[in-house]
């Protein structure tokens, strides 16, 4: 599913459920948790939240660390385990459960470690425009193969010059 898609699906949802009885609007009401991609952040996705309200739903796009408005926490130690644990600690703190569970693009790494983990509070996952990685996968696994060779020049040359925001969680491997 593209994000156009999404998009467009996000509004049918929105107008079906602005449309139902009082009672059945009340009580429906999704948490959608969105694993972003690996160059966006939480804010990338801010015009779906009054689409999702609209539609009574819940939009959490929280941001990884290292990235968007918590670049001021980039580091080499930054992984794609970094990032699986942000959103662990979202849904541990918000008390999230019955979650829908979005990954997108780079998101899908992180949604897969993240639904192994929380399993008891997540419904539906869903990859949207995403790497789907298998144990023991790496997103250089998962990518095309002239893109894993190029990325790894990228950041080994970046890592040389003394550069540490690059994509480092690119060559961390899935749990297996």
């Amino acid at each position: 599913m593209k994000r156009r898609e999404f998009l467009e699906a996000a509004v049918a949802t929105s107008a079906v459920v602005a449309t139902a009885a009082p009672a059945i609007a009340q009580t429906s009401g999704t948490t959608f948790l969105v694993c972003t991609g690996a160059w966006s952040a939480g804010w990338s996705w801010k015009k779906m939240h009054p689409l999702m309200a609209a539609g009574g739903h819940r939009l959490v796009t929280p941001t990884y660390t290292g990235l968007g408005e918590r670049e001021h926490l980039a580091s080499p130690s930054n992984d794609l385990e970094t990032h699986i644990q942000d959103v662990l600690a979202v849904i541990k703190y918000e008390d999230l459960r019955d979650v829908v569970l979005v990954g997108h693009s780079y998101g899908g790494m992180v949604a897969t470690g993240v639904a192994d983990r929380a399993r008891d509070r997540i419904t539906r996952l869903v990859y949207l425009d995403a790497f789907v990685p298998t144990d023991g996968q790496s997103l250089m696994d998962a990518g095309p193969r002239r893109h894993g060779s190029a990325c790894r020049s990228s950041r080994r040359r970046a890592i040389a010059g003394g550069c540490h925001r690059t994509p480092f969680h690119l060559t961390h491997r899935m749990p297996t």
